[in-house]
This record gives structure tokens, sequence and C-alpha cells, in this order.
């Protein structure tokens, strides 16, 4: 006669009597979730691993400093039976049985009442994987199955959008520096939920072509202006599909907060009575360089860092930046959208006192596959950019830390991720 399969449920478990026997490797990798669920868990154990007594002596369970007694399970809702003794073991489990208490025993599962499923969790959905077939359990196979599931929910390759608890709202994601592999698992997730997206020139485009048919993708740079200002309609944009009750994604290059005008969107939005969600990004500012081999700061090199906007000239009335105090800085400087100010930005720093040997790395097309590293100091950047022709987007990074590293040869590239076309370098700038 073939076996029944068990019966899948949740156990409500806040406030209830648990009883755990044994205070080895499975009690520590199973008291965690007993506690989160709200358990009153009582633990019988003569001696427990550092990581359980932690639990212990920070008032998260109470342990009974003995090994397990009958009537142990007197009153209990549930038990996990895990002593190292096979005969404690069997009369707990019995004891089990005549209380009608459902129990999980570790050492021979064909014992217990009850099996405890491979899970996992994502955006409070809890995934449980559990074998039907007894006479092929294999606990690697169904934890196998948990982690391609909610891998697949966590970073969106698989889709499973809100019906009932669906909200519509704005989210500010943060795209990274380039790399589609580098978006947080939390902006791939609400991009894959999205009705709307709202996508800079900068941020990772690969990702648009894996959206639903259904998603409408507007590019940023293509709103129409008409009476506005660019930031001003991709605003009103926002709103207007919000307030539509759709869910939109904004989706920018690099950090929204890193020299990419979140905030204005933000104030908009909360003005607008929208709510929003920011999903804070990988900033090209530290990314760009580590993935060129450089270290923005390294130990006995740079204490600091500083990260510049040099979209405006040093010169010019609208720079906020002060130039002659970061010149007298020893850590490292990172530029972004400085490429065609960098000859006056060198000039400017060396005037106030920085080295013109001081190594400066230009950084094109970071983490994507047409990325390519190109050397200089402040005496020379201003000519080799024009040499080998340097383009936006670039991070320039100007400190010792440059000559850290290996260098790599100019123009070469990361490996892009499988199955995926160049990309354009994300750095965290306006819109």
């Amino acid at each position: 006669m073939a076996e029944h399969p068990a019966y899948p449920v949740g156990l409500r478990l806040a406030g209830r009597k648990v009883v755990v026997l044994g205070a080895g490797q499975v009690a520590q990798r199973r008291l965690p979730a007993l506690i989160a669920a709200g358990a009153a868990v009582t633990l019988v154990s003569p001696e427990a691993t550092p990581s359980v007594e932690a639990m212990a002596d920070a008032g998260e369970i109470t342990w009974v400093r003995r090994p397990y007694q009958d009537g142990d399970l007197t009153d209990a809702w549930y038990a996990l039976i895990a002593t190292s003794d096979p005969d404690a073991n069997s009369a707990a489990s019995a004891e089990a049985e005549r209380h009608r208490v459902w129990c999980v025993r570790s050492d021979d599962a064909d014992q217990a009442t009850a099996w405890t499923p491979a899970t996992g969790h994502s955006e409070g959905v809890t995934v449980a994987v559990l074998t039907t077939d007894a006479r092929g359990r294999d606990p690697r196979h169904t934890a196998a199955i948990r982690d391609a599931v909610v891998e697949g929910l966590r970073d969106g390759t698989l889709v499973a959008p809100h019906h009932r608890t669906r909200h519509a709202g704005v989210a500010l994601v943060g795209g990274g520096p380039g790399d589609p592999d580098l978006i947080t698992v939390r902006g791939r997730r609400l991009l894959a939920e999205a009705d709307v997206v709202i996508a800079d020139r900068l941020g990772p485009r690969d990702l648009l072509a894996e959206l639903p048919p259904h998603v409408e993708v507007i590019d940023a740079a293509k709103i129409p202006y008409g009476r506005y200002m660019a930031q001003e309609a991709i605003n009103n944009a926002l709103i207007e599909h919000a307030k539509q009750g759709k869910s939109v994604v904004r989706l920018k290059g690099g950090d929204p907060y890193v020299f990419g005008r979140g905030m204005e969107e933000v104030q908009a939005l909360a003005e607008a009575g929208i709510p929003c969600t920011v999903v804070p990004g990988i900033s090209s500012s530290i990314s760009v360089p580590s993935a060129a081999g450089i270290p923005v700061t390294h130990r006995g090199v740079a204490h600091e860092f500083t990260v510049v906007s040099g979209h405006v000239a040093p010169d010019d009335a609208r720079s906020l930046a002060d130039w002659p105090s970061l010149a007298k800085l020893t850590g490292t400087l990172v530029i972004l959208m400085g490429v065609d100010k960098i000859g006056q930005i060198a000039e400017t720093l060396v005037a106030h006192g920085k080295s013109p040997d001081t190594p400066v790395a230009l950084v094109q097309e970071g983490t994507t596959a047409a990325q390519r590293r190109v050397d200089a100091t402040l005496a020379t950047v201003a000519e080799v950019v024009r040499t080998e022709d340097v383009k936006p987007p670039a991070v320039i990074v100007i400190g010792e830390v440059v000559n850290v590293g290996p260098h790599p040869s100019a123009g070469e590239a990361p490996a892009p991720s499988a199955g995926e076309a160049p990309a354009r370098s994300a750095g965290d700038a306006p819109a």
C-alpha cells in the first residue's frame, strides 16, 4: 500500500508552548524560525552550542538544563526532537503520540508525526517544499527547489505580481552602475511588478528587455517638456501615471540620491500625495573604480574619499564645491560627470597645491562589456582625454589609490554576464 503524502499546513505558534529536545546543530538551525514565529520555546538539554546558549541568555528561549524526562511535552503544541540519544528520542516521540503533539524527529523522519519542509522567505511570502514520495526523500533536492523559487521571486525572474495587496504608487529604484546583475534584489522585483517604467538613459537598459509586453516603458529623455523644465516634466509624468492607479518604477542609474535628483522627485510626489518607495542602488562612485581594479580607500594610502560633481567647471558661479579645500585633501577624489571639465578641474587642483604628478584614472562605461580604463596624471589628463577620445559616462579617480592594484591594459573590459549584450554605464547623474 502506497504511503499517503503529508498534508501541508502552516502552524501559528505565537504564544504557544513548543518543546525542543537537544541543543546541537539541528536545534541551532531550527530555533530562530520558532522564535520568529513567536513560539514560547522550552529547550530541554544538558548542554548547548554557543549560539543556542546565547539565545537562552538573551531570554528568547527557556532552557531546562537536563536530559529529557517523561512529561516534558505536557501542554505542548509542537515538539522538535533532536537529541543524540536514540532511546530518549523514541520515548519522547511516544509521549508526543499519547498527548497528540505534532512532533518532528531529526534522527528518524518515518517515526515522526510531522516533517519540516525546506522553507524560504521573499517579500511577505513563505515558500515551503516537502517531498511527497517517501521512498525517494531527498532533502537536498527539496532545498534546491526552494532556493530556485525563492531566488526567482527575489530577483524578478519568477514573476508573481500582487493582486489583492498591490498598491499604486512610485518606486525610485537605483539601477546600479550599468551591469544588469548589479541592481538590488528588491529593485529587480519591483521592476518585474511595474505597470509603467520611466527610465534614465544611464539606467541598466538590458533589464527593460525582460519586462512583460504590457509594461509601458518611457524614456525620460523623450518626455515632452513643453513649458516645463526637464525635471518638472518627469515629476509630472510620475504623478500622472500613479494617479491612474498604476505601479510606477522610476529606474535611475547608480543610486537615486547620489547626483540623481531623487529627492526632488520624492518631494514632488509627497506634495501630490503619492506614496513613494526609495530603493538604494550601487553607486558608480565606488563600484566603477572597483570594477577597474581601483580601491577608493586602501590602508596606508587613503583614509578618506570624496565624491564631487564635475558637471560645472570650478570657476563657474553655480559650483558648490570648495576646490581649494579639495586640493589639500590627502585622500581620494572621485569625480562624476566631469569628462568635459577635467582639464579645468586638474588645473584648479594643481593651482591650489595638488602635485601635477598625482595619478588619475578615467573609467569609461564602467562594469559593462565596453568598459575601458585610461590612466594619466593631473598634468597630462586633459591631453590624454583628447587623444584617447574618452567619452561620458566615465568615472574619474584622482589619488595614489590609482596605482595600488595591478594595471589592466587600456580597453580591457570585464566579462559580460551570460547572455547579456553590452550596456551603458550608469553613473549617478541627473536625468
